[in-house]
């Protein structure tokens, strides 16, 4: 110890330190560990009920790998984008946002594209379950406050040749 220095100035002077470097390892942890995969695009459009048609350009996961990353890990979605989920067969299923950074709207489809469910305005980074609460065949995430902006409701359509 330099002379002159007492241990509890010492200690003062490296616990900033230590807890920069604790939340720097913590923010590294939420960094994906291996490559992001990456998606094909379409054009959709969500027809409502009135016949307004809203056109979005999406993203599509299909792939286990696709569905396991979706939106995690971006920081910006242009206004009339997305991501469609689309399954390959009908089932009940359970949405989270972990390492998701942007607040989402999340449109829950049925086998005919169908909104069978809404979930507004999704809380970021959040591990908490967003159940489906019924099987299934598309789950289509837009930016948080579009469900409300556009007053889509449930039995509006998306349209995409996987609900034909």
């Amino acid at each position: 110890m330099p002379v002159g220095v007492s241990l509890r100035a010492m200690q003062a002077a490296v616990a900033p330190v230590i807890v920069l470097l604790m939340l720097l390892l913590a923010g590294a942890s939420a960094a994906p560990s291996q490559p992001l995969v990456t998606f094909d695009t379409a054009e959709i459009a969500i027809e409502t009920a009135a016949g307004e048609r809203h056109v979005f350009q999406v993203e599509l996961a299909v792939r286990r790998e696709q569905f396991g990353q979706g939106l995690m890990f971006r920081q910006e979605m242009a206004a009339d984008a997305g991501m469609l989920f689309i399954l390959p067969r009908p089932q009940t299923l359970n949405m989270w946002m972990k390492n998701t950074y942007l607040p989402l709207d999340m449109l829950f489809l049925n086998t005919a594209g169908e909104i069978v469910k809404i979930a507004e305005r999704t809380v970021p980074l959040s591990t908490d379950r967003i159940p489906s609460g019924r099987p299934v065949k598309g789950v289509l995430e837009v930016n948080a406050g579009v469900a409300e902006r556009l007053g889509l409701a449930v039995g509006d359509r998306v349209l995409h040749p996987a609900f034909q």
